[in-house]
């Protein structure tokens, strides 16, 4: 190959990249602006799982894919109407999906210092899971369980379904095909066991955190997240 061939090849490289990176830049934009993104070519995989979620779920995983706001690393997002977590790895592949139980309380914020009151003292007005962008967090609760915390300061974590009180039903409300009775903790996100063993228990040390992106129930979710948060 000539030196005027090997120029020319790598000058449409760089323009190639160029129109690649402002596709992406412009999907991500049209995401955030609620555009049609018909033709958007950075549209990540959908099965049908995915293409049954709601519109807010599926613009929240398209914009993520072409931002880059996982910056590489697995993430979940939760939609609190439709009580679903959809898991994703780093490359917006779709993983897995699950029911979830969530907060008893209808809200999207957590109050000021719930996270150091008795769970005794937490009134049922107060028993919001929070939306909003988090970086997760492995640990422990008070119990010595493992947990993913999603807002340590406010003591909301995702982890597996409890069984601890029958009268609750947990396991009953996570197998009925509506959302209606899957409000019951005191914000924290339940899931499945075997779900949780298997797409949300951490894997080996070097795995980054997975970024949480929990949706709005009484707002957009522009308002939840913006990118980098």
């Amino acid at each position: 190959m000539s030196c005027t061939h090997a120029a020319a090849e790598a000058a449409w490289r760089r323009l190639q990249a160029r129109i690649r990176n402002s596709s992406m830049q412009l999907g991500a934009l049209a995401v955030l602006c609620a555009l049609p993104l018909s033709g958007y070519a950075a549209e990540p995989d959908t099965d049908r799982a995915l293409e049954t979620a709601s519109s807010e779920v599926r613009r929240t995983v398209i914009w993520i894919a072409a931002s880059r706001d996982n910056a590489g690393a697995p993430f979940h997002v939760i939609d609190k109407k439709q009580a679903r977590l959809f898991a994703f790895d780093a490359d917006a592949r779709l993983l897995g999906t699950s029911a979830v139980l969530l907060g008893a309380a209808i809200g999207d914020h957590s109050v000021p210092g719930i996270g150091e009151r008795p769970m005794g003292q937490i009134r049922p007005e107060e028993r919001t899971t929070p939306a909003g962008r988090f970086v997760s967090e492995q640990g422990t609760n008070l119990k010595g369980e493992d947990v993913t915390w999603v807002d340590y300061d406010s003591a909301v974590s995702l982890h597996r379904v409890r069984l601890s009180k029958p009268s609750e039903r947990r396991l009953e409300r996570l197998a009925t095909p509506t959302p209606d009775d899957n409000r019951i903790s005191y914000g924290c996100i339940n899931v499945p066991v075997a779900f949780y063993e298997r797409h949300i228990r951490p894997g080996p040390q070097s795995r980054r955190p997975a970024v949480i992106y929990v949706l709005p129930e009484t707002g957009p979710a522009a308002d939840a997240f913006a990118p980098g948060e």
